[in-house]
């Protein structure tokens, strides 16, 4: 039987190791890339300490793994949007619910959702493409869908939408994706970052960057926000949430934050010995975090929810976004991947080290592994 090569995680909080494993053919609705490069995430490395908490539905062993760039080999029979030999990125879906490890990016050739892949510009390089689509999913997640901040649809002209968003961590993979969809859809951006990212957010399309270390800055962005209406606010990052109430709860316009990160970080979690005295306390404070953030929420008459990477599988921003906005976006040089893409080098082999290197911060750029033939 013809096989491939993956990243495997072999068990629940278990190791990564590189195996064969068998080739698949897609699905009417889908497509089979040969890859060139990933993107590694945060959602990669908790659900290896974490998933049995996070992704209880998944099944071992697992190929974990979301951003993914490389050439269709192979078309189901409903395609018509993409042929062989395209160069193509998307959104792998093998850790959502109901979908099965073929569709994980960590391996030689990964299953596509035809409405969650984008054709690539010539000019565009598969590592570059590579950072954009699980940052742009949870951003577009936030940013379109009706129960979160409802707002109109990126295009190639939008008409001004007369409002601001409120990007707090602007300069992660979600925030710098969250700027851009924002501006193509015609609104006014202002977020916070380190101040040496200030330059990069605004070259994305951001009025103004406030100094996210700063305790002055909610105070800051209020008055920053006087005589404008928001149309809500993209929350990334440990204690955005808090900054974001207290920032919504001051201004005139829709009072609804999408958060992206809980208030208590599991990334010192490990994934054996010691696991539960780490567990237990991070458990009980995010428990404590939310209630906190709901009473201060409710306070200042603010609405708060969850954003799920995953959700727009499910609804109309997926396709709205990979078969209307981007490919053209992309072309045109409308929309840019973003953040800046730092090749850690080649070979499933360097993904659990690029992992490793993720947790202990990385800043306005986004680790890639290069895959195939150099």
């Amino acid at each position: 039987m013809p096989s491939h090569e993956a990243l495997i995680l072999g068990k629940k909080r278990g190791f990564f190791a590189v195996h064969a494993v068998p080739d698949t053919t897609p699905g009417m609705d889908e497509l089979l890339v040969s890859v060139r490069a990933v993107a590694v995430n945060p959602f990669e490395r908790l659900i290896q300490s974490m998933g049995d908490i996070i992704t209880p539905w998944m099944t071992y062993p697992a190929i974990l793994g979301s951003d993914v760039a490389g050439d269709v080999i192979a078309i189901g029979s409903n395609i018509t949007r993409f042929k062989v030999g395209d160069r193509v990125a998307g959104f792998a879906a093998g850790g959502e619910k109901g979908r099965r490890s073929a569709e994980g990016a960590f391996q030689e050739q990964v299953i596509l959702m035809e409405k969650m892949t984008t054709q690539l510009p010539d000019n565009l390089s598969f590592e570059a493409a590579s950072v954009l689509p699980l940052g742009l999913t949870t951003a577009a997640a936030g940013l379109f869908q009706p129960d979160f901040l409802a707002m109109s649809h990126p295009c190639v002209q939008p008409a001004p939408a007369g409002q601001t968003l409120v990007v707090w961590g602007g300069s992660t993979s979600v925030g710098c994706n969250a700027i851009q969809l924002a501006v193509a859809a015609g609104y006014d951006v202002i977020a916070t970052s380190s101040l040496r990212n200030a330059p990069y957010l605004k070259s994305l399309g951001a009025r103004a960057v406030y100094d996210r270390h700063s305790p002055s800055t909610p105070s800051a962005m209020i008055e920053g926000l006087r005589g404008r209406e928001v149309c809500g606010a993209l929350a990334i990052g440990k204690g955005s949430a808090k900054a974001c109430i207290d920032i919504l709860g001051s201004t005139k316009g829709q009072r609804f934050i999408a958060m992206a990160t809980p208030p208590v970080s599991f990334d010192e979690v490990p994934a054996g010995r010691g696991r539960w005295q780490k567990l237990l306390p991070a458990l009980i404070q995010m428990v404590v975090g939310n209630i906190s953030l709901a009473l201060r929420a409710r306070g200042r008459g603010v609405k708060t929810k969850f954003i799920w990477g995953g959700a727009p599988l499910h609804n109309d921003v997926g396709p709205m976004i990979y078969r209307v906005f981007l490919p053209s976006a992309l072309a045109s040089g409308q929309y840019r991947p973003a953040p800046e893409p730092e090749i850690v080098g080649h070979g499933l082999q360097l993904i659990p080290g690029a992992l490793e290197r993720q947790r202990k911060g990385v800043s306005a750029r986004k680790l890639v592994v290069t895959l195939g033939p150099r």
